[in-house]
């Protein structure tokens, strides 16, 4: 609920309140963000008073002779007035000057939850107005209105409380109300102004096959950024963020989180000034941003999302996986469970055909699979990653009845049909490049610096667009196709767009300039037009985004395809670091997650089958290995571990996600634990990343559970090879057994060791605070039927469910 109490605003949620009053001067003053407070309409208490001017800084006005903007608070700022931070936004005046002065015009409450025009947004539950239904009261948008009345500008900024959730979304727009263009070269969506800095600011940096790593950083003096600059979210820094205080841990501190509903170039900014105040601005990277805005035209910024919780970061992911799951991902699959799948890429790369892919269909369906995915390598000649994109026809020579012949005989094995494209790219060599070199962004008559042997499409062009929309339309339609898997492989350079210099010309001769500083930006919105349509038009196809894995993983994208590829690294140690550092701020029904071969494809790290599926099953659960070359153990085993994840499926993809000890925190294990919303079941996975001998009992702590529920705890069993032991079994063995011998093979084709099994009945509180002490692992003496084998890179999934007591 938001409260205005005479020039002051207070917004509440159900456990944070946010305030800011306008001042005198006219500009708004942060008072406070954190855990809900009671207060008044008198904010008195929270008010930094200045009666005199400090030092060197600059008085505002001669109106104000004490007020200096740079030791104030504020909710946006604008350089050439004082203020020496960094500025929420910078605007070239038509007469050249960058000065701005933005002061309260006007504000309104009301119950609306207005859609961005250009970009995706957060949505109210179900289509209800804020306030219904999970965003209780009325009462729940801010609209403030400031004008700058020298340049003819206005600035409107929404806030949205969405209470449930903990969270509140903010949104920028400027709008040119005078009679000549303006240059926009910096506009932030969001500023958060404290007046300490004792926090640390955590961003999630990485690269191709190994994001969102966390990154821990004690604010001090001067700017600390996160941003991207690769016309994508990125996987080098996602745009989700963390300000926290020193001490924070997973259940207790205090912790700000935040994120942008957006796709393309971001920047994440904290900057300490002279006067410790710390201030955090977020949204569209202005580095090779500029948009000339004419006379009676509007820009609106994306969408920012901030939480607060005083309950460490598990506290604030629960928040804010609440509201993606409620508030960002949309339609048919927002809430529906996902089928299991086998995709072809690890399997066979670009080496398909029909009998091929048949052949590995019919062993996913004899495991349980649900869904059979047929990789890149379909369509044109495209054997290879030089050659086709662009060119969406069945490859006949390998496909030689078509994508009809095989989809329907996957369908007559019980299979649902799933299909790769990239639909924003092109290779130099093919018919659509032949045809239409324009279309591509690149710059005329110069060498371009290639990546993955492919260019991007320029979606900032409405033809392009239209292609892209009518060529998907096409391929969709013409079979049953019930999954899409949308890549995109590389990132911009050579950054130009012939539309641009073609179409883009401003209506003010003296500004008339080449606005090759908006393409980046249109490209987005191109994007977002071309998937918003295309998803609404086929509302029954299950899309999962992907960008050479996780380079473009973010708010904007799940606002139209409910999951995206975490990343192209599938093996099982590397993907828990992975995952760990996703489920800070998006929920595991966001992410997909495959079983890979034994060895891994990136790594070539040799990982049990049980750890790669207990950490594949934390989210949207594949197969991506060749079960054609697999043995029947391995198959039988991954029939069980399939049938398991069914019958806990709901929990695992949208249960809430809580993590114990991580990689992250240099522990030697990792700890999750997923619960289901009425909390009767539960999932918690312990995975070691290696083994000492002489080990101290290890120990499994779960979050998340209720305190008064008796638990029945147990593991999945599974079958001990005798070939964990090498010729340590000859110990116990009445023959001698030669390693890698056949008698070996022979041996382990008929006999498996029982493993462990553990079944204890405890109530909730016991098993969150005291943990479960597990049975022992083989620690270099003894073993038997009570121990487990637990080598390195070990994991083991560990059931909970309700029972009376």
């Amino acid at each position: 609920m938001i409260i205005d109490g005479n020039k002051y605003f207070i917004l509440n949620t159900k456990s944070t309140t946010y305030a800011f009053r306008v001042m005198e001067s006219g500009h708004l003053e942060h008072l406070y963000y954190g855990k809900r407070i009671r207060v008044t309409d008198n904010l008195d208490g929270l008010i930094e008073r200045q009666e005199f001017m400090m030092g060197n800084n600059n008085a505002y006005s001669p109106d104000f002779p004490s007020l200096t903007l740079n030791n104030v608070c504020l909710e946006a700022s604008f350089e050439g007035k004082g203020d020496n931070r960094e500025a929420f936004a910078v605007i070239e005046n038509s007469d050249g000057s960058r000065t701005s002065d933005f002061v309260f015009e006007s504000a309104e409450i009301d119950n609306e939850k207005k859609d961005l025009k250009t970009m995706p947004s957060a949505y109210d539950l179900e289509g209800a107005s804020l306030g219904d239904k999970d965003s209780v009261s009325k009462g729940n948008h801010l609209h403030v209105v400031l004008f700058d009345k020298y340049n003819e500008l206005r600035l409107h900024l929404d806030y949205y409380v969405f209470e449930n959730t903990d969270v509140i979304t903010r949104t920028s727009r400027l709008e040119n109300c005078g009679k000549a263009s303006v240059t926009i070269d910096q506009i932030m969506s969001a500023q958060i102004d404290f007046h300490d800095s004792n926090y640390v600011m955590s961003t999630f940096n990485g690269a191709w096959a190994r994001e969102m790593s966390r990154k821990d950083i004690p604010l001090r003096a001067g700017k600390h950024i996160n941003s991207s600059y690769t016309g994508t979210s990125s996987s080098n820094a996602n745009p989700f963020f963390m300000l926290s205080s020193p001490k924070t841990t997973e259940n207790t501190g205090i912790v700000y989180g935040f994120n942008l509903i957006y796709s393309g170039n971001h920047t994440e900014i904290a900057e300490v000034n002279e006067f410790d105040k710390t201030r955090v601005l977020w949204g569209i990277n202005p580095r090779g941003f500029s948009w000339e805005l004419d006379a009676g035209e509007s820009f609106e910024a994306p969408e920012a999302v901030m939480t607060f919780s005083n309950a460490g970061f598990n506290g604030m992911s629960v928040s804010l996986h609440n509201f993606v799951r409620n508030h960002i991902t949309r339609g048919e699959w927002a809430k529906k469970e996902r089928p299991v799948l086998l995709n072809s890429w690890e399997a066979a790369y670009f080496d398909i055909n029909e009998f091929r892919l048949l052949k590995l269909a019919r062993a996913g369906r004899d495991v349980g699979v649900e869904l059979f995915v047929m990789d890149d390598g379909w369509f044109g000649e495209r054997n290879d990653d030089r050659h086709s994109l662009g060119d969406w026809k069945p490859n006949l020579k390998k496909l030689p009845n078509g994508l009809k012949g095989l989809c329907d005989k996957i369908n007559e094995l019980g299979l649902s049909f799933g299909i790769w494209v990239e639909p924003e790219m092109v290779n130099v060599d093919s018919n659509l490049y032949r045809k239409h070199p324009d279309w591509a962004i690149q710059i005329p008559d110069r060498p371009h610096s290639e990546g993955r042997n492919q260019r991007m499409l320029d979606l900032s062009r409405p033809d392009v667009q239209q292609y892209i929309i009518k060529a998907m339309s096409k391929l969709f339609s013409s079979v049953n196709i019930e999954y899409v898997k949308w890549d995109m492989n590389r990132t911009l350079t050579d950054v130009y767009s012939e539309y641009i210099r073609d179409n883009l010309v401003s209506s003010d001769s003296v500004l008339s300039k080449n606005r090759q500083g908006e393409l980046s930006h249109r490209y987005v919105l191109g994007l977002y037009r071309c998937i918003k349509t295309l998803t609404e038009r086929f509302p029954h196809i299950l899309f999962e985004g992907c960008a050479a894995g996780g380079n473009r993983f973010d708010l904007g994208i799940l606002s139209y395809f409910p999951q995206i590829w975490a990343s192209d690294d599938t093996d099982a140690i590397m993907r828990a670091q992975i995952q760990t550092g996703y489920s800070y701020g998006y929920p595991q029904s966001c992410w997909g997650a495959h079983v890979s071969g034994g060895t891994n494809h990136q790594t070539l790290r040799v990982t049990p089958l049980e750890t790669r599926f207990a950490v594949a099953s934390f989210g949207s659960l594949g197969y991506e290995c060749n079960l054609i070359d697999m043995s029947r153990d391995e198959l039988n085993n991954i029939k069980d571990q399939i049938a398991k994840y069914k019958s806990f499926r709901g929990v695992f993809q949208f249960g809430q996600l809580y993590r114990g000890r991580t990689f992250t925190d240099d522990k030697n294990v990792t700890e999750w634990t997923v619960v289901s919303p009425d909390k009767k079941k539960a999932v918690g996975m312990l995975l070691q990343r290696q083994a000492v001998p002489n080990m101290p009992y290890q120990y499994y702590k779960a979050v998340g559970l209720d305190e008064d529920l008796y638990y029945h705890f147990y593991n999945r069993e599974i079958k001990v090879s005798i070939k964990e032991f090498g010729d340590l079994v000859n110990v116990v063995s009445p023959i001698h057994i030669r390693p890698n011998s056949h008698v070996q093979n022979i041996v382990d084709k008929f006999y498996k060791l029982e493993g462990d099994s553990d079944a204890l009945k405890m109530f909730g509180s016991a098993i969150m605070n005291a943990g479960v002490k597990l049975l022992p692992a083989y620690s270099g003496t003894g073993f038997n039927e009570k121990t487990r084998v637990f080598s390195d890179f070990s994991a083991r999934l560990y059931f909970m469910e309700a029972e009376k007591l």
